[in-house]
């Protein structure tokens, strides 16, 4: 019998704030505009992604190419929805940007992509190479004698990709305690249950073998991340991995633990109806 974490427990239900809110109001006007979106993906993410841009990340708007900047890498791409809502609201490129999400002008598309979009860090979709990159770029922060600090937005459907636990071992081997993963461990993937298609746990354990000091936590809870992401690194030495329990679709009773809110081609009325009710109008 599969045991439920606490923290699990806890992220089904933890209650929204009116940040958290708004955030899920400006994803899916984005998904009403388009006709289309990975909702579900989005939704598990938004408190992850809001902690590290309103509280962590030492960024600037105005100079997003701050060779000092910390970075943050959603290797997750099909949730780029909650990232992009971050940059905008933080003031990377304008919230007007947002109604054109997937459109033929627009700069964001269904994945995030480098040189394309103000705060993007690195071009994502094709699961498994994030973390990767976010060793590489660690690396050469201590080769170049930089302070900045990288973090890397992990899927739990993606964990299943080999090369992140390549990475993993280059991580611990180079002993990057300026590198943090976070995985989205909402325990859904597009084909179904994450126990189902290829087990994960004993998760934790499991990086903790990898050389990474863990951490667990609700995801959907601002102030449990504020705590974990600010106590950094982990362990002197060690990459840092926190394992972010959360509930794909979260805060729309229809779609959470739903795979068929894992992406939506059109949203009916009666869907449209039921997001306002949740979230109020968008």
């Amino acid at each position: 019998m599969i045991q439920i974490s606490p923290h699990a427990e806890a992220a089904l239900t933890c209650t929204l704030d009116e940040r958290s809110l708004y955030l899920r109001r400006l994803v899916l006007g984005s998904v009403r505009s388009a006709g289309r979106g990975h909702v579900g993906p989005a939704l598990s993410l938004i408190e992850m992604v809001r902690v590290l841009y309103d509280d962590v990340l030492r960024i600037d708007p105005k100079n997003p190419g701050d060779p000092d900047r910390d970075r943050a890498i959603l290797s997750k791409g099909h949730g780029c929805l909650a990232l992009y809502a971050l940059l905008a609201d933080r003031g990377f490129f304008p919230l007007s940007e947002l109604d054109g999400f997937c459109g033929p002008d627009s700069i964001l598309g269904g994945h995030p992509e480098y040189g394309m979009v103000p705060g993007v860090e690195a071009s994502t979709g094709a699961l498994g190479h994030g973390l990767s990159i976010g060793v590489g770029l660690a690396l050469a922060a201590r080769m170049r004698e930089r302070s900045y600090r990288t973090f890397v937005l992990l899927g739990d459907g993606e964990i299943n990709e080999g090369s992140v636990w390549e990475a993993a071992m280059g991580a611990t081997k180079h002993g990057l305690d300026n590198l943090v993963a976070l995985i989205d461990y909402n325990k859904l993937q597009s084909y179904g249950p994450t126990d189902y298609v290829l087990p994960l746990e004993p998760l934790a354990d499991k990086w903790r073998s990898f050389g990474f000091a863990v951490q667990e936590v609700n995801g959907h809870d601002v102030g449990a991340l504020r705590t974990v992401l600010k106590q950094l690194p982990a362990v002197a030495g060690k990459p840092t991995a926190i394992i972010c329990h959360t509930v794909k679709g979260k805060g729309l009773p229809a779609a959470e633990s739903n795979a068929d809110w894992h992406h939506k081609n059109k949203l009916t009325d009666s869907e449209l109806d039921a997001i306002r009710v949740a979230v109020g109008d968008f």
